[in-house]
């Protein structure tokens, strides 16, 4: 069966990667708001809570020299690592006051660490 909750939402995303990292930016949008929005309507009825991740490099990175090697920056060492940041927003409640609740945490808690898993397999390379 399908969840009816999904079937009437899109994502829309947003991503690059270029030297500087990389980004991923996306938002679950209402179908019949954003269809209003295409449609020439008000695009304030359009709620957003966007998410997303970014990844940057970290330490030295490789370079090609003239002859075509790899050279790696004056410390000589690997070619360096990765510095991931992951946002979220997530409408919980809402009143404005409202407190979370332990299972609210626990949520958001499997939620980050599920998602940075899945990212880290996906630009893992496994050289072994």
């Amino acid at each position: 069966s399908t969840n009816s909750n999904q079937s009437n939402m899109l994502i829309l995303q947003e991503s690059c990667t270029d030297a500087s990292g990389s980004y991923v930016v996306y938002a679950p949008v209402d179908i019949v708001a954003m269809n209003a929005v295409l449609t020439g309507g008000d695009p304030e009825c359009v709620a957003l809570l966007p998410s997303g991740f970014a990844i940057l490099p970290d330490g030295p990175t490789a370079t090609t020299t003239q002859s075509g090697t790899a050279e790696v920056g004056a410390t000589g060492g690997g070619g360096g690592g990765s510095l991931l940041t992951v946002a979220f927003q997530i409408l919980v409640d809402s009143a404005p006051n409202a407190k979370l609740s332990l299972g609210s945490v626990a949520t958001v808690n499997s939620l980050i660490a599920c998602t940075v898993d899945r990212i880290k397999a996906a630009v893992t390379c496994d050289t072994a």
